[in-house]
């Protein structure tokens, strides 16, 4: 079962201040089903994924089903710098219940799909990585087949296992690859930060024979900006439009221990912060989700408040 919800105003709460100096006193809430989003207006429409569903059935941590309102009370005391005309929207979560991850994929991607249409930039929260399927979908049915769609995904993993068993976390873009050849389209996948250490030799076989192109870990930092800023530029020129994913558990555990796959082996924000501005000057950026978000394991809400701050630096890149 797949249900959606409005988000309590009561999560947006933080600083006070007479000129809306911080986000919670920028952000509006609303309700996808009830309320229209006026079009004239430059909006950024955060979506939450309550699910975790996919990380149990890929022998995970669970605890990711909390992490979109735990991303949330960490970015509402965070300061607001967005121009007036800016509308930074929460339209709520999907939830799911009852281990129906598919459902809830399939919400996902009609909400995705239905803030693309009202011109709106969204930016989700997760929740399990297996939200990448139905981000994905929703990106795609808006698009239509003639445009093609650059993955890129900020990862440990490349979570290209095959679904012979069932889906899961580790499964979404073997799903979206296998989607890409009913279509007869190409399968345009980047991954920044993959780590032999987390990744068996038959993941690498499958990325090799679908084409995808890879950094590894021990090449992913600011010491090899050189070979990171090439491979970016060659893959966006390649494509119409851009999704970015990412996931943070290819963040060292130094930063980022709330996740249901913990590494101190991962990369740094900052090199993840470089990254992010090289693709979105291409100004083919049609959506962004932050994945893996784990509050039961979380320190100190470290994980929380570096899953904020890569939202409060990508909706002010966005506007």
């Amino acid at each position: 079962m797949s249900t959606y919800c409005r988000t309590k105003s009561s999560i947006w709460t933080g600083r006070k201040s007479e000129q809306r100096l911080y986000l919670h006193e920028k952000v509006a809430c609303f309700d996808l089903e009830e309320t229209e989003l006026e079009i004239a207006n430059k909006k950024i429409a955060l979506l939450g994924y309550s699910c975790d569903s996919g990380v149990k059935r890929n022998q995970g941590r669970t605890g990711a089903v909390d992490g979109p309102d735990a991303i949330r009370r960490q970015l509402a005391k965070m300061p607001n710098h967005l121009a007036s005309e800016v509308l930074l929207v929460d339209v709520g979560s999907v939830q799911c219940s009852d281990d129906a991850m598919e459902v809830a994929q399939e919400n996902l991607s009609e909400k995705v799909t239905q803030l693309l249409e009202k011109n709106a930039f969204p930016l989700l929260l997760g929740g399990g990585h297996d939200m990448a399927y139905g981000h994905y979908k929703g990106i795609k049915k808006f698009l239509g087949k003639d445009k093609s769609i650059g993955i890129i995904n900020f990862d440990a993993h490349f979570d290209l296992r095959k679904n012979t068993s069932g889906n899961n976390s580790g499964t979404p873009f073997y799903q979206v690859a296998e989607d890409c050849k009913d279509d007869g389209a190409t399968f345009n996948y980047l991954c920044l930060g993959i780590r032999k250490d987390a990744n068996d030799k038959v993941l690498f076989q499958t990325a090799h024979d679908l084409g995808v192109t890879y950094i590894e870990n021990i090449n992913f930092s600011m010491n090899e900006a050189e070979i990171i800023v090439r491979t970016l530029l060659d893959f966006i020129r390649r494509v119409d439009h851009i999704y970015v994913t990412i996931d943070l558990d290819g963040f060292s555990s130094a930063y980022a221990p709330g996740v249901s796959a913990p590494s101190p082996m991962g990369f740094s924000p900052k090199i993840v912060i470089e990254s992010l501005a090289l693709i979105f000057k291409s100004k083919k950026t049609i959506s962004l989700d932050v994945a893996e978000m784990n509050p039961t394991y979380d320190i100190d809400n470290q994980t929380a408040k570096l899953a904020a701050s890569l939202v409060h630096y990508v909706v002010h890149q966005m506007q």
